[in-house]
């Protein structure tokens, strides 16, 4: 019995489609993570407001994958690990899953790491200890709580951390003329190649498309109604949509304020806990508490989703979906966040535990992409849903640029 099935009679309607708000968002709070943080930032002081576009054009390649990804859960009502061990060859399926499992713990190490950076911040906190402080609370939010309750939990914390920034752009003087321009025009300054790069690796990350396919079944009704299916994939491209533009517009803030304030200081800033100190001289102490807390929020809420991510991939290759309450799955949750606070405690330098966990995502990503669209275009998967032609070769073509943009950030990282 899954643990998010339930009879649920849907009705049309604007009431009703606000009531399936909520898989969206958990995945939203993926790619505002510390990782996007360190990516904006460092785009926002080395570049103003000209890498914006990048952002939009991550954002939109993240609205067809991860809508992609929830179509698969909810037509065949099975996440991206229980069909890829349902249909894949054995060797195919051992291989895609064993390296998503390591991508979780690697998104897991940056997660804990970027909330541990926060309180270190905040209350002076040795970064050991405040990795294994969030990593406490992570774990204890998502095995005492209900999926319903994890929700709005995260909910909450995307709340929380929009209103930051919201705050922060209050604070600052921003171009708009020259945002405007930023946002849609592709602009490649000179030495930018890596931080563009980085920006959209940030963004399309391997576990989100796992767990996007999993949590969408929060929403599951009946699979054998294909009015209900219609329905369903309506209400959550709606979902995804609103949730990847709240994520769109939060990174968009971070490199307006970024770009606001220290590339018009002529400051280049490359670190996190150095980003929230030199706002105060900048904006005042109010504007760093602010900066830290959000990235605390960030921090904990993403560690909780890569825990989530790597429960429901280690239960898929059960062929069991995520319930907390599952021995699969409680192992797979732990097997994501406890190695991950573990190399954290050996971890000399923060900035290279973020870099050497987004060099490892860049490398699992195409495997997690090219699944998904292998098994969204099978009809012996999909049925009469797999993805037409026109979809496919979209897919396809996010998918080549994608795996050539990451590899590329890879080669220039260890060249």
């Amino acid at each position: 019995m899954h643990l998010f099935s339930g009879e649920h009679h849907p009705r049309g309607g604007v009431l009703s489609f606000f009531r399936y708000i909520g898989p969206g968002l958990l995945v939203t709070v993926g790619f505002i993570d510390p990782g996007n943080w360190a990516s904006n930032i460092a785009a926002g002081s080395g570049y103003g407001y000209s890498l914006l576009w990048m952002v939009t054009l991550s954002t939109f390649m993240l609205i067809l994958l991860q809508h992609n990804a929830a179509h698969l859960g909810i037509v065949t009502g099975k996440c991206l690990s229980e069909a890829a061990t349902a249909y894949l060859k054995p060797w195919v399926r051992n291989v895609v899953l064993a390296t998503a499992m390591l991508a979780a713990v690697s998104t897991a190490l940056a997660e804990i790491l970027g909330g541990a950076i926060a309180l270190q911040m905040l209350f002076h906190l040795p970064l050991k200890i405040g990795a294994l402080l969030v990593t406490g609370v992570a774990l204890l939010l998502q095995f005492t709580n209900a999926y319903s309750k994890i929700e709005k939990i995260i909910i909450g914390f995307v709340s929380v951390i929009g209103l930051s920034f919201l705050v922060e752009i209050c604070m600052v003087k921003i171009d708009w003329g020259a945002a405007a321009v930023g946002w849609v025009k592709p602009s490649f300054p000179a030495g930018s190649l890596p931080v563009i790069m980085s920006v959209l690796g940030a963004v399309v990350m391997p576990h989100n498309l796992f767990l996007h396919s999993e949590v969408i079944q929060s929403r599951q009704w009946n699979l054998e109604d294909d009015a209900v299916i219609s329905r369903q994939l309506r209400y959550e491209f709606g979902d995804t949509l609103l949730s990847m533009l709240i994520g769109w517009a939060i990174n968009s803030a971070m490199i307006l304020v970024s770009a606001a304030v220290f590339f018009k200081q002529g400051t280049q800033v490359s670190d996190l806990s150095q980003a929230g100190s030199m706002l105060t001289p900048l904006l005042g102490g109010a504007a760093s508490v602010l900066f830290a807390a959000a990235l605390l929020f960030a921090g904990l809420s993403s560690s909780i989703t890569a825990g989530m991510a790597g429960g429901s991939i280690f239960a898929g290759i059960f062929s069991e979906p995520y319930d907390i309450a599952d021995s699969h799955t409680k192992a797979g949750v732990l097997l994501t966040m406890l190695p991950a606070a573990v190399i954290i405690l050996f971890i000399q330098s923060p900035f290279d535990g973020l870099l050497y966990s987004q060099m490892l995502l860049s490398l699992q990503l195409p495997f997690t992409i090219f699944t998904l669209i292998a098994l969204t275009s099978s009809k012996r998967v999909m049925g009469k849903y797999a993805n037409p032609t026109g979809s496919k070769i979209l897919l396809w073509g996010i998918g080549i640029l994608v795996t050539a943009l990451n590899l590329a950030l890879l080669a220039s990282e260890l060249g």
